[in-house]
Order: C-alpha cells, then sequence, then structure tokens
C-alpha cells in the first residue's frame, strides 16, 4: 500500500514524550518588582514548572537576551512545541530568528502564543494581518466561556472558568479567522474577545489563549495551568517535513512521450525563428 511504503510503523506511533521550549523575554521580572514577586524565576520558569508535574513532557526555557534569543537552529530542530509569551520588547527579536522559528511550524512545529504575544513578530508572519485589539489595565474580571467543549484544549474545563483580575482585550482582534474558536472571553467593562483559537500553518499547529499579563497571577491559576497543558499536548509535531521541494523519481517505469520530443523541438525552433508581428487593421486604415 501506498501509506506504508511512505511511512514506516515506527514513524506512524506517537511519541512517548513531548520536546517542550517555553519562551520569554525576561524583561518584566528585572525591571518591576511587582513582577519579580509573582514570577521570581520568570514567566517562562512558572509555565515550564507546571508542564513538567503535567508528566510525558521533556521542558526546557530559554529568553531574549541569550545568544541568538535561546532559539539556536538546533534547538527548534529538537522542539515539537514553542511558548511564546513576549511583551515589551517585540521589536528586539531578530528577523532572522523569527524566519527560523516560523519555518519549525511550517515542517510541522507546534506554537502557543501567549497573552501579548499577539502582536510578536512571529505571531503576525504567521496570522498575516495586524493582529491588533482594544486593550486595558484595570479592575476587570475575566470569565472565559468554553464554546467548544469537545476540543481537546478544553478537556477538564467546565462550561466557564473565571480570572480574578486580567488585562482586558476586546475585539476587533485583527487576526484571521480561526480553524477553531475555543474560548470567548467577557469583562467586567462589557467587553467581549476571542481569548483562544487554533490555526494550521503548513504542517504546524497554532493556539493563541490570552491570558496572562505579567502584573497578575494568571499562570499560578489551576483552569490556566489546564489549558496550556492541554493545548502543548494537542500542538505536539506528528510529522516533521522540510520545504526541500524534490525531484521525485517515478514509481513506475513510463512509456516513452513522443509530444514531449516534439514539442521540446517545435520550442528550439521558436528560440531560432521568432513569429513576425502581423498588423491588424484598423476601421480607419484608409481614411
Amino acid at each position: 500500500m501506498l501509506y506504508s511504503a511512505l511511512m514506516k510503523p515506527a514513524e506512524m506511533s506517537l511519541p512517548t514524550s513531548t520536546n517542550v521550549l517555553v519562551w520569554s523575554e525576561f524583561r518584566h521580572e528585572k525591571a518591576n518588582p511587582k513582577v519579580a514577586a509573582i514570577y521570581p524565576g520568570g514567566i517562562h520558569e512558572t509555565i515550564a514548572a507546571f508542564l513538567r508535574r503535567a508528566g510525558g513532557l521533556n521542558v526546557s526555557t530559554a529568553w531574549l537576551d541569550q545568544p541568538e534569543h535561546g532559539l539556536t537552529a538546533d534547538r527548534l530542530a529538537g522542539t515539537d512545541v514553542l511558548v511564546w509569551w513576549g511583551h515589551m520588547a517585540h521589536g528586539e527579536v531578530q528577523d532572522e530568528i523569527v524566519q527560523r522559528v516560523k519555518t519549525r511550524v511550517l515542517e510541522g512545529m507546534g506554537l502557543l502564543v501567549l497573552h501579548s504575544g499577539h502582536y510578536a513578530k512571529i505571531f503576525k508572519a504567521l496570522m498575516g494581518t495586524s493582529c491588533s485589539l482594544k486593550r486595558r489595565e484595570s479592575s476587570d474580571k475575566e470569565r472565559l466561556w468554553n464554546v467548544n467543549p469537545a476540543h481537546p484544549i478544553t478537556c477538564g474545563i467546565g462550561d466557564y472558568f473565571e480570572i480574578p483580575a486580567e488585562e482586558m482585550y476586546g475585539e476587533p482582534f485583527g487576526i484571521p479567522a480561526p480553524d477553531e474558536l475555543i474560548f470567548i472571553s467577557w469583562f467586567t467593562g462589557g467587553e467581549v474577545f476571542r481569548s483562544g483559537a487554533t490555526w494550521q500553518r503548513g504542517h504546524g499547529r497554532i493556539f493563541y489563549f490570552q491570558p496572562g499579563h505579567e502584573t497578575y497571577p494568571t499562570y499560578h491559576q489551576a483552569e490556566v495551568q489546564r489549558v496550556i497543558t492541554n493545548g502543548v499536548r494537542w500542538a505536539r509535531a506528528t510529522v516533521n517535513l522540510p520545504d526541500c521541494c524534490p525531484n521525485a523519481p517515478a514509481l513506475e517505469s513510463l512509456p516513452p512521450d513522443p509530444q514531449a520530443t516534439v514539442d521540446h523541438r517545435l520550442a528550439g525552433l521558436g528560440a531560432r525563428n521568432p513569429p513576425r508581428q502581423r498588423r491588424i487593421s484598423s476601421p480607419i486604415d484608409g481614411l
């Protein structure tokens, strides 16, 4: 069978472990004592810690000020899912690194984009839109409605859950229509927002999840941790197909194609004897 000829049985089985890389800027925690008190090891380490407790995940971290932002080609090649949190330094991410991450997503690597990562270069590059929105940092409560209860990302989540304090994000949200809408949020001020959505880009799965402003303890909340963990498991890479555009040999013997020979000969004649220009008569000729 063609399927079995293309994919060996060992390649069809799902991996027993998933390599996850959690990335953040790691800037707010160094500049703002309030953020440092909530996330003393950095937002990336808080997220990595609960992912490690989930089991079956090999979790490592990286941040902006490391060489190549911690996103070397070798490291990304071994990553099944990349979790991205950014806010104050989107513009400092090198374009070369953005293209490197984008290539890996197209090849099959999963990507989770959190909170203000909606404005990250990598998310905008994959969406192809502005990714802009309304925002307000105030005293809003957020209620996240589970609008896709059969989806793996919402496993263990009820009809809704609430975050006592979170930055308001509001519509319109400048994203392409999601492949799947997972959550819709309501805020105390009256706004609503598409706070959980998925897309497929190339062979890679993408999940955007809105909660997570740095001055609130959002990533310590059990429901948020559950959603992110589910998202990582859903997005994990199942293939790795580089964009190499190979010249594929025929599986069967091909018969001679006389027409191809004729077409090739005519093409050569056309190059030596270009057609003469033919003047088209006009109704005003002879006037």
